[in-house]
């Protein structure tokens, strides 16, 4: 007989809790958390088995991507007149943030879809599922990773204690990209035309974003950078690993933006709570 614990009552409480919806989503949240063996395992396999039989398995994403950086870094650094020893590492952690945010943006739009038939026959809690999107993209993340330690060794990039500011914005770019991949993903089951739209925004975001160009105090359009929420975020976590502290207006717009997701997608998420699995 199951118990109050257990997955079977989780599901069944949307039902009996005399339409309490607030208390069954947090019960969900809380079940998805206490099943962090099987989101782990699940993200883990999930990177694994794009690269079954490779002899570097993921590596083959750090390896291109770093291609691409010193390509890159070498071209448009002549074209912007840029130092390559400042614009590198600029130009390395842009790419590497924005290849997780965007990861988790584009992949989120599947978070429900793709977990159609688990959904559908094994009675699991509904937000282990953006947990597990959010924890495969945070591990090519780690990979990628290295590609930072490289430049730090290459330039000899002078650290120091501003480099502590980027564990408090990781942890708020984390935070972001979860309620984004719960939002999207919901959204997503429901309005199928969703994840295409959310590719060609992405598109377009990445070349309005300071990431291949560094902004000046003379630029000429300053509402693509203080208005744009993809800056700030990628500020969080460039300018400590770039050796100074982010700015205030860097935090106050993303607390601001996290609060505000945050609050939001749990409303949608009580709302849509009993739908997602006739949706998907």
């Amino acid at each position: 007989m199951a118990t109050a614990e257990t997955p079977a009552t989780l599901k069944r409480a949307f039902w009996e809790w005399d339409g309490n919806l607030t208390r069954a989503v947090l019960e969900d949240l809380r079940q998805g958390i206490n099943y962090w063996p099987l989101w782990i395992r699940l993200g883990w396999q999930d990177v694994m088995l794009r690269y079954r039989r490779s002899m570097i398995g993921p590596f083959w994403l750090t390896i291109s991507m770093g291609i691409m950086v010193f390509s890159l870094g070498l071209i448009y650094g002549d074209l912007f007149g840029m130092v390559v020893d400042r614009y590198l590492p600029f130009l390395t952690i842009g790419f590497l943030v924005w290849g997780l945010i965007s990861a988790v943006l584009n992949e989120g739009c599947q978070t429900f879809i793709e977990s159609e038939g688990i959904i559908r026959q094994i009675d699991l809690p509904l937000s282990m599922f953006p947990l597990r999107v959010l924890w495969r993209n945070f591990i090519i993340f780690l990979h990628n990773a290295v590609i930072y330690v490289v430049v730090v060794v290459v330039f000899d990039l002078a650290l120091n204690g501003s480099l502590l500011w980027a564990i408090p914005g990781l942890i708020l770019l984390l935070i972001n990209a979860l309620w984004s991949a719960t939002l999207l993903g919901i959204l997503s089951a429901r309005f199928r035309d969703l994840p295409q739209i959310v590719s060609n925004i992405l598109q377009v975001a990445f070349f309005v974003t300071p990431i291949i160009w560094i902004p000046q105090a003379s630029f000429k359009r300053p509402l693509l950078i203080d208005a744009n929420p993809f800056y700030h975020f990628i500020e969080l976590l460039r300018a400590p690993l770039l050796g100074h502290a982010p700015t205030l207006a860097n935090w106050s717009v993303a607390l601001l933006i996290t609060l505000l997701g945050c609050v939001g997608t749990f409303l949608f998420y009580r709302r849509a709570y009993g739908r997602i699995a006739y949706w998907v």
